[in-house]
């Protein structure tokens, strides 16, 4: 099989790749779930209709001219299916932190596709110059607190310092 022209990157099982139009439907199955979406933001809440995942795929699409960052799909190789989310991006409100972060659909749960996914973001930021990574979870996530001990990042204790709530802050340094 020959590798995928639009792939940011690739890992054994997934091409991580810009969002696409045509990928709505799953983008809306995804955050319309509470189970997803009570993770994710200040102030979490589900999409309300497809408008609101062609909404989201746009601003995804739309995030960085910086091609070291950005809010890509994560999608099955064997099946061709999306699978989530990996992000790379600038923690908002920072001071030039850098997240990385994963939002999978229920039915890629326990795969260790975020494990998979976000391993290869760490890898393409650290080789883009990045000297430090971070992950911020909320208090109660312990899948996502789980694949950020799985990355080998360490526990810096809860913070309000960003998006206005308090989360798990985790840090991983380049080797």
């Amino acid at each position: 099989m020959s590798p995928d022209p639009a792939a940011v990157f690739t890992t054994e099982r997934l091409t991580v790749r810009p969002w696409e139009p045509a990928d709505r439907e799953r983008a809306f199955d995804l955050y319309s779930r509470w189970e997803v979406a009570r993770w994710l933001g200040s102030s979490p809440a589900v999409l309300d209709g497809l408008d609101a995942a062609d909404a989201r795929i746009a601003r995804f699409r739309s995030f960085s001219a910086d091609p070291r960052f950005g809010i890509w799909a994560v999608q099955r190789k064997d099946t061709g299916v999306v699978a989530g989310t990996v992000l790379l991006v600038p923690i908002a409100d920072g001071d030039g932190e850098v997240e990385v972060g994963w939002h999978f659909h229920p039915d890629s749960w326990g795969r260790g596709f975020a494990t998979e996914a976000a391993r290869g973001a760490v890898s393409k930021g650290f080789a883009a110059g990045l000297r430090e990574i971070h992950a911020v979870v909320r208090p109660g996530n312990e899948p996502s607190m789980a694949v950020c001990r799985r990355l080998g990042m360490t526990p810096q204790g809860r913070t309000s310092r960003w998006y206005g709530t308090e989360l798990e802050c985790f840090l991983l340094s380049r080797p």
